[in-house]
């Protein structure tokens, strides 16, 4: 088979513009709510119905009801040319009926050309939408549905309700979903056989057909057997992708990386404090998986505060110790620099040498730097995605630590490990993620947790507080700033409005800056780096400002252990996960902290929930469970920046048990075909393919 897409598949991987009705205006709408090709278009599933099958005649039509009526056009009265009352013109009425009765159409800033060509008088037509009662008489405004007598079936139907935008009209969308169904191919079947009768699933194709056709509102539920059905084969894909991947990463020498603990010794001696039971755990699996001949993979999870840098630095020094060089990719200049600033002294105290290169060094101050990696002079370099470009070699790097991978994609995180050769990877996540958003997204890794607090972290008491007491918040932040603390005030960043936003952010600045003078700094993303430093050093310096105004840049890893109050304005607009993150940035200095979540009311049940969660809890595992509760799992991380795969047909809040199911099927087809060449492996290729795992295809070619 070829290392291109199976011929089968062409007819779903065409474009929606060859589809009915989707010309260049509709185009972007369509891909906008489901996507560029046909097969996203099937992926495109209804969330509701509207029953068109109760077919009167029109003087049994009841008021209220949906119904479709096969009438005879009797007469049209198009609005006299003058205005109504209202200000607006009369409708165009259309008298219609049968042996029963009669209705009146009306149609509003009508095309009386149109309505005559389309209801001629004297002809039969079928009509369908809801009647009502108007001075007594039966009456349809503006009919969803009118044809022709022998188009009637196309009509007294199930009709299925599709998610829309604006500008995209029911009917066009309905359209285009039954053509693609019709280049729907039936394809090999991919599952276990014994396992597809125990479970009385259709076959794919059927499937497809089934959920695009619902008869009642069970047939919409995620639990019905042909939507399980397509759940789990796109939940296979992903697993399979994934062990594949991992397959590939093992089959991949690694070397044996153990040291002789002298370098680690010296930093344990220096910290002030024991290593907790969880990072000690910790770094026994890593240490283990860096003595083996494997390549590592691992994911390192803890919530905020747990300690996650002392562990990637005892890592890292293993390497060191070992003789080869160590890098540590931070996702902002503000965090790789904050880490430089934690790690040096610690270094310094082993005699280890360690650097930071970012985007914003430059030149005469850049180019010594990467001449001294490059030779192996400095042993430890912690940086950016700068890290990646061309001219930054490494001797020899043994060792890649990437923080807060959600912000890089899995092809950053290979292209750093790609500097070295056989490469250990430890991967580091401040984001606690539910259990089973960590299978779906890192299913090609070992796991560690942190599920322990360093000592000398203090509670962090956290308040809901109406947006209306705004003032009383003011005199408030004043009051602790009198009494020698340190305030971040959060403005939200949405993508969609940067711009009104930032205005947001600098009008609250304004704001304070007229309460506190010079006491107030303000950091946001479209700042100058150099900007940025400042107003971070002022705000991190003792005799420096006392409320840093922020965006959201200051969400990962920013360390101030000053800061005790950290106020969150629109608190409802943010994620849980997002929220947790930003308050983990108070109370780190041995210091108790509050936290203020600012909202403008009325809440939705969801946001009440999410403020509620936060405010009685501050176990970062039981926030991550409740926000995939709240949010389904495409959300929860922000899929569009974070690498998490983007489910259109399994929802992780009712799949669960079927992702267990793929994982474990995934682990079976490895151990008995992993190169895909039995009959069901051909067909497993086929599934990759059309759920776009066209790199994990790739990785059975390359070896």
């Amino acid at each position: 088979m070829s290392a291109l897409r199976p011929t089968i598949l062409f007819p779903l991987f065409a474009k929606v513009t060859t589809l009915p009705g989707i010309g260049p205006r509709l185009v972007k709408l369509v891909e906008k709510v489901a996507g560029e090709n046909i097969v996203n278009v099937l992926w495109h599933l209804p969330f509701g119905i509207v029953d068109r099958r109760f077919a009167p005649k029109v003087g049994d039509a009841p008021p209220g009801k949906i119904a479709t009526l096969t009438v005879e056009v009797l007469a049209h009265a198009p609005p006299p040319p003058t205005r109504t009352n209202r200000g607006g013109r009369a409708p165009y009425r259309i008298t219609c009926g049968d042996e029963t009765g009669k209705i009146t159409l009306v149609f509003f800033h009508a095309h009386g050309d149109y309505l005559e060509k389309t209801l001629p008088v004297g002809e039969k037509s079928v009509i369908s939408g809801k009647v009502e009662l108007f001075d007594g008489r039966r009456q349809m405004t503006h009919p969803d549905a009118i044809v022709p007598l022998h188009q009637i079936d196309d009509v007294k139907r199930v009709e299925p309700v599709y998610p829309l935008t604006e500008g995209l009209s029911p009917k066009v969308l309905d359209k285009a979903v039954r053509a693609a169904l019709t280049k729907v191919p039936v394809l090999p079947e991919w599952q276990d056989a014994a396992y597809l009768q125990r479970q009385k699933w259709p076959t794919w194709h059927d499937a497809i057909a089934l959920a695009h056709a619902p008869k009642d509102e069970d047939d919409l539920s995620p639990l019905h057997p042909a939507r399980s059905r397509l759940a789990f084969d796109e939940l296979l894909s992903n697993q399979l992708a994934l062990a594949l991947v991992r397959l590939k990463a093992r089959v991949r020498r690694g070397r044996s990386l153990s040291g002789n603990g002298k370098l680690r010794a010296k930093v344990k001696a220096a910290l002030p404090y024991a290593l907790t039971g969880a990072q000690a755990r910790s770094l026994e699996e890593i240490f283990a998986d860096m003595a083996s001949e494997s390549r590592m993979l691992r994911l390192l999870q803890g919530d905020v505060g747990s300690g996650k840098t002392v562990v990637a630095l005892l890592s890292m020094l293993a390497a060191v110790e070992s003789g080869v060089q160590a890098a540590l990719m931070a996702p902002t200049e503000i965090l790789a620099q904050q880490h430089f600033e934690t790690l040096k002294p610690l270094c310094d105290a082993a005699g280890v040498r360690v650097e930071v290169l970012t985007g914003r060094l430059k030149g005469a101050a850049r180019a010594p730097i990467v001449e001294d990696v490059a030779a192996g002079r400095v042993h430890i370099v912690i940086g950016t995605h700068a890290l990646f470009q061309k001219d930054v070699e490494f001797k020899d790097l043994g060792f890649a630590v990437i923080d807060e991978q959600h912000r890089f994609g899995v092809h950053q995180r290979l292209e750093l490990a790609d500097k070295g050769s056989g490469t250990d990877v430890l991967v580091m996540t401040a984001t606690p993620i539910p259990r089973t958003l960590t299978l779906t997204a890192y299913g090609d890794m070992d796991v560690s947790r942190l599920d322990e607090k360093p000592p000398g972290r203090m509670p962090v008491a956290t308040r809901l507080v109406n947006v209306e007491r705004l003032d009383e918040m003011v005199t408030s932040v004043v009051r602790a700033v009198k009494n020698g603390a340190k305030v971040y005030w959060v403005c939200p960043l949405v993508e969609e409005s940067e711009l009104i936003d930032l205005a947001a952010a600098e009008e609250r600045f304004a704001h304070l800056k007229t309460v506190l003078g010079d006491k107030v700094a303000l950091i946001h993303g479209k700042m100058k780096a150099a900007e940025k430093d400042a107003a971070m050093d002022s705000f991190s310096s003792p005799d420096g400002a006392k409320v840093l105004v922020a965006t959201t840049v200051i969400e990962v890893g920013v360390d101030v252990p000053d800061a005790t109050v950290m106020i969150i304005e629109h608190a409802e607009r943010f994620g849980l996960a997002q929220l947790h993150q930003l308050r983990g940035r108070v109370g780190r200095g041995g210091k108790s902290g509050s936290c203020v979540l600012l909202y403008t009311g009325p809440l939705t049940q969801t946001a009440k929930e999410r403020l509620e969660t936060l405010r009685d809890t501050e176990d970062g595992f039981v926030i991550a469970e409740k926000d995939l509760q709240l949010r389904g799992g495409g959300e929860v991380l922000g899929t569009r920046q974070s690498g998490m795969p983007e489910f259109k047909l399994a929802d992780l809040t009712v799949h669960g048990e079927l992702l267990a199911a793929a994982r474990d099927d995934a682990k079976l087809i490895i151990a008995r075909d992993a190169n895909l060449e039995t009959p069901r492996g051909e067909a497993l290729r086929t599934l990759l393919y059309l759920f776009e795992q066209d790199d994990a295809v790739r990785t059975l070619r390359s070896g």
